[in-house]
């Protein structure tokens, strides 16, 4: 299967790619080996100044890994991926 560009997947704009891309996160298969989880604990190291929108950055990178709109995953799934992230319920 060929590599997916990270604009190509569900909820992955030009500001969220790029900053995957500056994190050395930069197709689909990578996004998926390190997890959505993981992807976003680094992006947030990565900008300590910022507080990252939890839906834009971490409900996004799991709804790209599994082809849904971020808004249509259960708030059960939700609560498992903040935690995974170490945020709050």
């Amino acid at each position: 299967m060929p590599k997916k560009d990270l604009t190509e997947l569900k909820n992955i704009g030009d500001t969220v790619a790029k900053c995957l891309t500056d994190i050395g996160i930069t197709d689909e298969t990578e996004l998926r080996k390190i997890g959505a989880a993981n992807a976003y604990k680094q992006l947030s190291t990565a900008q300590p100044n910022q507080r990252l929108p939890v839906c834009y950055y971490l409900y996004s990178l799991e709804g790209a890994i599994q082809n849904i709109h971020w808004s249509d995953m259960s708030e059960n799934d939700k609560t498992k991926l903040r935690l995974a992230a170490g945020l709050s319920k």
